[in-house]
């Protein structure tokens, strides 16, 4: 029996969700059925919808899965591979001035930034209290420190105390401060592929082997994860890049089990997990992690603001030990007080009320989007990415002339972003980022994309 607190300020699906979860985790085999959403429902005196949303959770994080005429059962995930394989990134050259409109993948609308209230705090942190003097906490200033490290444990199930964080210029800067960090234990790095391209380049100019690991529907894959001689390895599991894939449960814990038998690391790019619109966020690897093999790396770039530049790592205690030694005089690059008024913003609650304002209005023009395309390409395209981030990943159904689609795109003042670089392969994808356009302007947007789009669709 589950326990539903219906006063409770935790909603009722969520509590349903993680009391299944360990129900699952305690008492089930593979393959074993689930009570039906209407039994559920009925048995607990609760909503459909209430059911319904608790088992969508329980299948994105790979717990369970719906069987035609079955029902729900529990997963033993296979490792099936992607129909298709998904590489790097591109994107066509425009002055920005000349653009009518940009389909650019993590972009955020301007007037999203809480402008008025980072002022006030601003000129508030500014007092004769601050000793603009003194060289300041390399590692990032304390409370900001503080306060990323209670959103982490609250938000994102990451274990880690406030000493394991460091505060980077963005995420090239820490990620290359974790490569040198890494170079004396480490010489070759696993990165999924398809996957985020300025990894690979990061690491090779730091003269690290690049070893790609192809991702399928469960992500990475894991018997060819076992197969490389690279004891680190780079992953976006909870919402990998560019496909979208969740890696599930029971994988993730396979990872987790590969770095503890090899005395490998992995690096978890958590990089958009805010901006999730069907299902909760799926917690952190890093949580699930009890032997310090997980280094967890955010930014504050896709739900606040890129031009901040503020981006940060949480160490195992081990590597923290090595940043002190050696590098604790890598300063992390970022304002004073661009880090005080940041730490201000989420101490007196503002980043929590950011989230879910930019949540809905993001989920709005993800819907929106979601729907022009249905409706305005039809059967010539299919979906492949959508429910998350900034952006929804499409693939034509029909043989597309992509030369002449960017081309005549172009010409219309239409900046498209392609999840792969024109390499001589048939096979390409568009990212259709909606973060930076107008909720208003979206129809317009496809209205004159589709024109082209059909243009360009072989007879």
């Amino acid at each position: 029996m589950y326990y539903l607190e219906q006063n409770s300020e935790i909603p009722l699906h969520i509590q349903l969700f993680k009391q299944i979860k360990e129900d699952i985790l305690t008492n089930y085999k593979i393959d074993k059925k689930l009570p039906s959403i209407r039994k559920v429902a009925s048995t607990y005196n609760l909503s459909k919808n209430t059911v319904e949303s608790a088992y969508s959770q329980l299948v994105v994080e790979g717990y369970i899965d719906s069987i035609p005429k079955s029902g729900y059962v529990v997963i033993q995930n296979s490792l099936s591979d992607f129909s298709s394989q998904f590489p790097c990134d591109i994107s066509n050259d425009m002055k920005e001035d000349e653009i009518l409109y940009d389909f650019f993948p993590a972009r955020l609308e301007s007037s999203s930034f809480p402008l008025k209230i980072w002022k006030r705090l601003f000129n508030k942190n500014i007092n004769d209290s601050l000793d603009f003097g003194e060289y300041r906490d390399r590692q990032g200033e304390h409370e900001l420190r503080v306060q990323i490290a209670q959103y982490l444990n609250k938000s994102r199930a990451v274990k880690c105390n406030t000493e394991q964080i460091i505060i980077g210029n963005g995420f090239i800067s820490s990620i290359s401060l974790l490569a040198l960090l890494l170079n004396d234990e480490h010489n070759s790095i696993a990165i999924e592929e398809p996957g985020y391209h300025v990894i690979r380049k990061v690491y090779e100019n730091h003269n690290y082997k690049i070893d790609r690991i192809q991702v399928n529907k469960n992500g990475i894959d894991i018997e060819a994860l076992e197969k490389t001689k690279s004891k680190l390895a780079y992953l976006t599991p909870s919402h990998q890049y560019p496909t979208g894939v969740a890696i599930p449960i029971s994988n993730r814990l396979k990872i987790l089990d590969w770095a503890n038998k090899n005395d490998a690391l992995i690096i978890e790019d958590d990089y958009d997990t805010e901006l999730s619109y069907i299902n909760r966020p799926i917690p952190s690897l890093q949580g699930l992690d009890n032997n310090q093999r997980v280094v967890y790396i955010g930014t504050f770039s896709k739900a606040l603001s890129p031009s901040l530049r503020v981006s940060y790592m949480v160490l195992p205690n081990h590597l923290l030990e090595i940043y002190k030694e050696k590098f604790s005089y890598y300063d992390s690059g970022v304002s004073l007080m661009t880090q005080n008024t940041l730490a201000s913003f989420m101490e007196q609650g503002y980043w929590d009320k950011h989230l879910r304002k930019i949540r809905t209005i993001n989920k709005k023009k993800h819907n929106l989007l979601k729907s022009l395309l249905e409706s305005k390409l039809k059967d010539s395209m299919k979906i492949v990415n959508q429910g998350g981030g900034l952006a929804i990943l499409i693939q034509p159904t029909k043989e597309l002339d992509y030369k002449k689609l960017e081309i005549l795109s172009i010409k219309e003042k239409i900046k498209l972003h392609f999840a792969k670089p024109r390499c001589g392969d048939n096979w390409q994808a568009l990212m259709m980022g909606f973060g930076g356009i107008k909720e208003k302007d979206l129809e317009k947007a496809i209205d004159l994309f589709s024109i082209i789009w059909y243009k360009c669709i072989k007879k």
